[in-house]
């Protein structure tokens, strides 16, 4: 069983809802980023969404683009980025770490190399939001080979249709991006939200993470109570670039600001 197929057993075991925290590998500085999962993790996080910084982030909002460009800034690669997982990995054997961002350095380092690589490193997950599964089944492909897991992104738009075509060749969970807009949108609507899980749940046994609009203890309490999981970003990053000129304080504040979102979950699990 993957680890991020005994994480979610866990916790459906125990009725409860995954906290999925994003944050972008080398922003403000590369020291900065370890210590930092482990932080999360300390503070609940049950999976770790990692961005690869990117320098065309199209379906991220201005918080995260900016994070991007610190990154990038500090020379963080993707090779940089696995290295950070690595690192990770020597003390974190169990929490789940999925890779997010965007086709391009995947194609640059060779998905065969890459997906081997990921997989040394310690990936469990991948996520290219600029990759729809017919346009990418060389990497599913080889990311299969590695027995890492392909996940993919549902929209307020997606068809039954399409969401069938999707949950299909899906592994891990599906992340369902509860509105229309780039990462830290506002106007989360849970009625819509709820509506749509149901027709998701009605084509697939996987699990269903919510994110997008995730921005405070009430919505992700919200989310909680319908999804299998709640992923915050831009939030999360913003506070992350408050304190850029203080990196030793961003594990600190970074993690006060997830215990609070684990302690809102917690309030909404039976």
């Amino acid at each position: 069983m993957s680890r991020i197929a005994a994480c979610f057993a866990t916790l459906r075991a125990r009725s409860k809802t995954a906290l999925i925290p994003f944050v972008t590998a080398g922003d403000p500085q590369p020291d900065v980023t370890v210590p930092l999962l482990h932080t999360l993790v300390a503070q609940g996080a049950d999976i770790i969404e990692l961005g690869v910084p990117f320098s065309d982030p199209m379906a991220d909002g201005p918080v995260i683009q900016l994070a991007s460009e610190r990154a990038l800034a500090h020379g963080v690669s993707l090779t940089r980025v696995l290295a950070m997982v690595a690192e990770f990995r020597q003390t974190d054997s169990t929490t789940p770490i999925v890779l997010m961002g965007y086709l391009n350095p995947l194609e640059a380092m060779g998905y065969a190399a890459f997906a081997a690589r990921a997989q040394q490193a310690g990936v469990d997950g991948v996520l290219m939001v600029d990759s729809p599964p017919e346009a990418c089944t060389e990497l599913t492909d080889c990311l299969q080979q590695q027995a890492i897991d392909s996940i993919f992104l549902l929209a307020p738009t997606t068809t039954s249709a399409r969401i069938a075509q999707i949950t299909r060749v899906a592994r891990g969970f599906v992340y369902y991006v509860s509105l229309k807009g780039v990462t830290g949108a506002a106007h989360l609507d849970t009625a819509s939200v709820a509506a749509k899980l149901r027709e998701i749940r009605a084509q697939t046994e996987l699990p269903v993470g919510v994110g997008f609009g995730i921005r405070d203890a009430a919505t992700a309490r919200a989310m909680a109570a319908i999804a299998d999981a709640v992923v915050v970003g831009s939030a999360l990053v913003a506070r992350i670039a408050d304190c850029a000129d203080q990196p030793d304080q961003i594990p600190t504040l970074a993690g006060a600001f997830l215990a609070e979102l684990r302690t809102a979950i917690d309030s909404s699990d039976p």
